[in-house]
């Protein structure tokens, strides 16, 4: 059974349809890649299938529960947690506290916590400090972890990104463009990061125009177009074959 499954989805605004039925299922334990043009519907899919935004029609499966009508924090808490083209966050704090703050199960969530700081409540926060820490070793944020974010380099910020995606607990995690404005050295590495998060057991669904990044990282790979699924298979099927040459580059004359 897939990890995730979408079924006839779709949306629109204002009488544009930007979704127009997609089908589509990720499997557990791989970098699946998600291309296409501009305009194709890759980020409202994500938008959709995370609870960003409501689909207007078509059903969205999550580990084998439909997960269509829940809101954005629930899809969130199942494990299912996305990350944005623009990094996001709170740019005057600092990098520990930005990844503290995405952390599961707060304590000071509750007032009775918050106000008594219990020992459980004491003890789940040094939980949570200590993964902060240990992600930002992981992703070689160490030596910026008092920084503010926003003093943060954008491939640090992309990594930042990341980062408090992990400190959600994700089984899956969708990423929007990772590596987009990123050197190429900084690209590399965050395939390196993304390879290990499979290992370790944390399935990916990657939007990606760096088509570098997706032929090295991404098996198999999605084509999207005008709003529907077109094409799937290996990078390079998918780079031979006609059609989804014409959906990039337009019908030849």
């Amino acid at each position: 059974m897939p990890l995730l499954e979408v079924q006839a989805l779709t949306r629109s605004y204002y009488g544009v349809h930007a979704l127009r039925g997609v089908d589509l299922s990720v499997d557990e334990g791989r970098i699946t890649g998600l291309i296409g043009p501009n305009g194709a519907g890759k980020t409202t899919l994500f938008n959709c299938i995370s609870g960003l935004v409501p689909p207007d029609s078509g059903s969205v499966r999550f580990d084998g529960r439909a997960i269509t009508a829940w809101r954005a924090d629930r899809i969130t808490g199942a494990g299912l947690v996305r990350t944005f083209q623009i990094a996001r966050g709170f740019p005057r704090l600092s990098v520990l506290e930005n990844l503290l703050l995405y952390g599961t199960r707060q304590p000071g969530e509750r007032l009775i916590h918050a106000v008594l700081r219990s020992s459980a409540a004491r003890r789940r926060e040094d939980e949570l400090r200590q993964r902060a820490r240990a992600i930002a070793q992981r992703l070689n944020l160490t030596r910026v972890l008092d920084d503010r974010a926003a003093d943060l380099s954008g491939g640090q910020k992309k990594l930042l990104e990341i980062g408090r995606a992990l400190m959600a607990e994700p089984r899956l995690l969708l990423l929007d463009e990772p590596v987009a404005g990123v050197n190429p050295t900084l690209a590399r590495e965050i395939g390196e990061h993304l390879r290990g998060l499979v290992a370790d057991g944390i399935s990916v669904l990657l939007i990606e125009h760096h088509m570098d990044s997706i032929a090295a990282l991404c098996d198999p790979v999605i084509v999207m177009a005008e709003g529907r699924h077109l094409r799937q298979g290996s990078f390079a099927e998918l780079a031979a074959d006609p059609v989804v040459q014409e959906a990039y580059m337009g019908r030849r004359r």
